[in-house]
């Protein structure tokens, strides 16, 4: 994550919403909480990483348009 060590230090919760549409059980709505522990000046990376998520995340492309998602990330000190 940007020269942020996320592999030992992120996890990420997904909950979602299943519904009719159209007569057919679909996934509608995806929401994913990060928890990232890093230092407090790690802050704005993250915030610049969110700000771009939805482009560079290739399951987040596959389903835009039709899943409705939304995704944040909370940041605890090491």
């Amino acid at each position: 994550m940007r020269g942020i060590k996320s592999a030992e230090n992120l996890v990420a919760d997904a909950e979602g919403d299943i519904g009719e549409v159209d007569g057919v059980l679909r996934i509608t709505s995806i929401r994913l909480h990060f928890r990232l522990t890093a230092d407090r000046s790690s802050r704005e990376k993250v915030e610049r990483v969110l700000a771009s998520y939805a482009e560079k995340c290739p399951a987040y492309q596959s389903v835009k348009g039709c899943i409705d998602c939304h995704w944040d990330c909370e940041l605890t000190e090491p």
